[in-house]
């Protein structure tokens, strides 16, 4: 599998997405803001691995503190969750797995000092473990959902590279191809960033699923064609009707399958899903770099001056979603109804 991520006694470890596919590099973070800016420079992506990636920098911060007291270290800490919390704002996961880290904070405050730090370092490496768990989950959930034949057409990158491994919508079509599924992969390019291109198809090559990589423009013919029986995405956010916060770009692919008939799924974990967001209006769109738009590989292919606009994510109406498939269970419309009883079912678990 590959290691997207890793805690290890240097630092924590990440692939370097930006190099992928020609370079298969590895980044030791040696410090929280080292972590904070692999996130902002999509080192690591992904939301899932985003909070994952967030636990660990609050835990190797707070192990790294000078601190002597608790009144010192509680300090140290909430300064270390709340300039991770500014990496990225729309990926939920990020501010989930803050969350969670400060209530192991508040669930240890009275022990020593040291103790604190490792009970911290022992959270991030759970919630590693935990993701793929969840993943993998995840994978068998919505196995059931893809064709048993055919083309499935992805955007960005929502596999193992993603997560802390398997991932969500690649995780599904693994699963899927696992259970005997002969899936042909069609991955959209997905400009600007080029997460398709560069991550999925060099992360689906590796695992030996067929895979034809196309650019962004040509999903809407592929579907014409009879080319693609269903669509499947991640998510960086699941608001409470069941809109949905992905990859730019997505939502021109959801109205492109509803016009043609084409069920279009979302894979993510529960913690993607943000029932105190009533809808996609409310969810942050962050905004990038416009030399995100205007160059590609370094190379500059816009004229000097243009303007440009370059939201890193855009928002699907639940009504173009066919259903949500999460480790909890698959959802389907009325989404308000369908996650709120996945979320109330879970509580009674608990």
């Amino acid at each position: 599998m590959i290691k997207t991520l890793e805690w290890t006694n240097d630092g924590v470890v990440f692939i370097d997405q930006t190099k992928l596919p020609t370079e298969e590099v590895y980044v030791t973070c040696r410090t929280y803001q080292e972590v904070a800016e692999a996130i902002v420079t999509m080192i690591v992506r992904g939301a899932p691995a985003i909070g994952v990636a967030a636990a660990m920098g609050v835990a190797l911060g707070t192990q790294q503190t000078k601190a002597s007291d608790h009144a010192m270290l509680k300090s140290e800490f909430e300064k270390i969750c709340s300039d991770l919390a500014a990496t990225r704002p729309t990926a939920v996961n990020l501010f989930w797995a803050i969350k969670r880290m400060k209530r192991k904070f508040e669930e240890v405050a009275s022990l020593p000092v040291p103790q604190i730090k490792d009970a911290l370092v022992r959270e991030a490496r759970q919630m590693h473990v935990e993701d793929i768990a969840i993943n993998e989950t995840m994978g068998r959930n919505g196995a059931a959902l893809m064709p048993s034949s055919g083309g499935v057409l992805t955007h960005c990158n929502a596999g193992a590279l993603a997560t802390a491994g398997y991932g969500t919508a690649l995780g599904v079509i693994r699963a899927a191809v696992e259970s005997g599924k002969q899936i042909h992969v069609f991955a959209d390019e997905t400009r600007p960033f080029l997460q398709g291109s560069r991550l999925t198809a060099w992360e689906l090559m590796k695992d030996g699923i067929a895979t034809t990589l196309i650019s962004d423009n040509m999903s809407g013919a592929m579907m014409r064609m009879g080319k693609i029986n269903a669509v499947i995405v991640g998510a960086d956010r699941i608001a409470a009707n069941g809109d949905v916060a992905n990859k730019i770009g997505t939502y021109t692919v959801a109205v492109l399958a509803k016009e043609h008939g084409i069920p279009f799924y979302v894979a993510a974990p529960w913690s993607t899903v943000d029932l105190e967001t009533p809808d996609g209006n409310a969810i942050p769109i962050e905004q990038r770099s416009p030399k995100e738009v205007t160059h590609l590989a370094g190379k500059q292919i816009a004229p000097d001056g243009v303007k440009v606009e370059n939201p890193a994510f855009d928002v699907t109406p639940s009504k173009y979603v066919t259903a949500i498939i999460t480790e909890r269970g698959v959802a389907k419309a009325p989404y308000q109804e369908s996650l709120s009883a996945l979320a109330e079912a879970a509580a009674m678990k608990a």
